[in-house]
């Protein structure tokens, strides 16, 4: 591949005067581009990418931004096979006021909703394919498209107990009873850990790396919860005061949760297989949510 800076110019049509790495990821390299307009950007690359690994992502930020007072997502200023550019966002402080403003703006996001549950293409989550077909329903969207891959991959990768592995094929037998009431698709982020939210200096949250699909809006406030986010309970009021939750929110939480733990199972082994173990048990014996 071209330089990093040729490579944007060749893209943007603007001359790139300085580039610097950017920390953070471990899937792709990241770096600050000074362009010659006196503007900066931001492009994420990785060598022999898989064909769709940025434009999908560049697609669904592009559909994520689409939503009517929804979460601010970055400009979108080129994509190709092998990067994606962004228009730069400066980094600021997560305050109780931002995380108050993100909640609502995220549930505004998802009551955009989506035409289905899936996605017209499939993408990524992390360096994994994210399989998107269509399904009439979440609950065989989230057995057949989130689960059951990643379920089977963790287990040829030895990173699954047996025991686990039926505790979460339990799951799935009584998923129509576990997944609360039937909502219709909502139009979420679909990879929402905090690292993935941005907080600016100008006091909004913004949201990257998405695997964004129409989905159940669930899932993104349980990833939110999965590694820690700031003011997590700001986040939650907010967002339940601008669109109620169903009872029972809190009782799903490891339901919408299995699917990431199995994917960190898949990508990185450690504590992730077990994980996943615990959380569908909590579901069987009914004590998810009990600690909240």
């Amino acid at each position: 591949m071209a330089t990093i800076a040729s490579r944007a110019e060749s893209l943007l049509g603007t001359g790139v005067v300085a580039t610097t790495p950017v920390a953070g990821g471990d899937v792709c390299t990241a770096t600050r581009l000074r362009l010659s307009n006196g503007r900066s950007a931001f492009i994420k690359t990785r060598p022999q990418a898989e064909t769709g690994f940025f434009t999908s992502e560049a697609d669904g930020l592009r559909w994520l931004a689409a939503a009517t007072d929804g979460v601010r997502v970055p400009d979108v200023l080129a994509s190709a096979d092998d990067c994606l550019i962004l228009g730069w966002v400066e980094s600021g402080r997560a305050t109780a006021d931002a995380a108050e403003e993100f909640g609502r703006a995220l549930a505004r996001m998802h009551r955009c909703g989506a035409e289905r549950f899936g996605a017209a293409d499939d993408g990524f989550i992390g360096t994994l394919r994210l399989p998107n077909k269509a399904a009439p329903s979440w609950p065989e969207f989230w057995a057949t498209r989130r689960i059951l891959p990643y379920l089977k991959a963790a287990r040829d990768r030895g990173a699954l107990l047996e025991a686990d592995v039926d505790r979460i094929e339990a799951v799935l037998a009584r998923l129509t009873e576990l997944a609360g009431p039937d909502e219709p698709p909502a139009r979420i982020h679909g990879d929402l850990w905090s690292g993935n939210v941005m907080w600016g200096s100008d006091g909004n949250a913004w949201i990257v790396d998405a695997a964004a699909h129409g989905g159940h809006r669930e899932t993104d406030l349980a990833m939110l919860a999965l590694f820690g986010t700031p003011n997590l309970a700001r986040i939650l009021q907010a967002y339940d005061e601008e669109a109620p939750l169903a009872d029972g929110f809190q009782a799903r939480v490891p339901l919408h949760q299995l699917h990431p733990l199995l994917v960190h199972a898949v990508l990185f082994g450690g504590s992730y297989g077990p994980r996943a173990g615990q959380a569908a048990r909590s579901l069987l014996d009914g004590t998810a949510g009990t600690s909240n």
